[in-house]
């Protein structure tokens, strides 16, 4: 399987070269592919913050490699360079608040130059590192992916139609995808016949990335309203949906993109199974639940405009770009550890003992 899944890899969002970062705009596609070049730690977090990159494991990975430009520019200037590190780090940090991949990735960096060395060149260190947390998210993807569909073969009868939200899928990690990973592998296996998209307002990520992923791949995909999730349920035969997450508490809750909450209730309802596949960067044992994760907000202009173009009334707009969904509403949380069904307190910290799987 693992063969297969990379014979499969088409899209790449993030490459690093030559002490640059480039980063696929994922605003454009899929009309246009443009790559955005990113030198300074600033210009890496304002990529993040304006979605140029998004998706919880490559804002991480994304941020670590901001790090790496930091390192070279602070350590060029001289004087205490890793005070004046601080800065930047502060910069990248909050760049966006609710995915905990940019924490992880950040605080691993800089535990990474805490053990430096007086003869390593912290250049050359920190590139390493940031190296290594993109590999592993890449390794972690296709574990993921063949764990996930495995879950699908024990519970298949015939062949699976599925919903997914947003984008979870190469564009959004440095590798496979978390939960589009688990869908391109359960196809590759012959498992899934059909797949529904959100479309995922107020950005689209279902309708202009996940779609075109999908459609490279020739995966049959079909776009619809989000507004249209629990009619699909009831009508067209879904049996599983498959969402990544942006954060997971200690007890199994999740925060991912808004519109999630509703598919779980709506999945719930139906007997349609639901399955949140994300890497164990994801979980924050520090919060008891979904109540302690802080939930962005961003500008309701995004609901009432389009490309700058006024599309709605003039009127005060709210814009959570995330909510959370509750673990009693989850049937399984996929990591490279290993898989959590019907998750709790208990699940998730055996979990979190465990090792990873690849």
């Amino acid at each position: 399987m693992r063969d297969r899944l990379l014979a499969a890899e088409k899209v790449k969002a993030i490459d690093w070269r030559d002490g640059t970062l480039y980063l696929l705009d994922q605003r454009v596609l899929p009309h246009e592919q443009t790559w955005q070049a990113c030198d300074t730690a600033l210009g890496v977090a304002q990529a993040i913050s304006s979605m140029v990159v998004r998706g919880a494991p490559a804002i991480g990975i994304a941020a670590a490699y901001g790090l790496v430009l930091a390192v070279i520019e602070r350590y060029a200037a001289g004087g205490d360079w890793q005070m004046a590190l601080e800065e930047d780090f502060d910069l990248l940090v909050n760049a966006r608040p609710t995915g905990v991949n940019l924490f992880w990735a950040l605080n691993r960096m800089r535990e990474r130059l805490y053990r430096l060395k007086d003869h390593e060149d912290p250049r050359a260190v920190m590139e390493a590192e940031a190296l290594a947390i993109h590999e592993s998210d890449r390794e972690a993807n296709l574990t993921m992916a063949q764990l996930g569909a495995e879950l699908i073969r024990k519970h298949q009868g015939n062949l699976q139609t599925v919903f997914t939200h947003c984008n979870t899928g190469a564009l959004a990690t440095g590798g496979f995808g978390t939960a589009l990973g688990v869908i391109r592998a359960a196809y590759i296996e012959g498992m899934i016949e059909r797949v529904y998209a959100g479309e995922t307002r107020p950005w689209l990520q279902g309708s202009r990335l996940t779609a075109w992923e999908l459609a490279n791949e020739d995966i049959p995909v079909t776009v619809t309203a989000d507004s249209a999730a629990a009619h699909l349920m009831k009508t067209k035969g879904i049996t599983w949906v498959i969402v990544g997450a942006d954060r997971i508490t200690a007890n199994g809750d999740i925060a991912n993109k808004i519109g999630t909450y509703h598919l779980a209730v709506a999945a719930m309802h139906h007997g349609v199974r639901f399955m949140v596949v994300a890497p164990s960067s994801t979980i924050d044992m520090n919060l008891a639940s979904g109540e302690d994760i802080l939930l962005e907000e961003r500008d309701g202009r995004e609901l009432l405009e389009l490309n700058g173009h006024p599309v709605g009334a003039q009127v005060d707009a709210f814009n959570p770009v995330f909510d959370v969904t509750p673990a009693d509403l989850i049937d399984a949380i996929v990591t490279e550890k290993g898989i959590v069904e019907r998750p709790d307190t208990a699940k998730m910290a055996q979990l979190m003992c465990r090792k990873r799987l690849h």
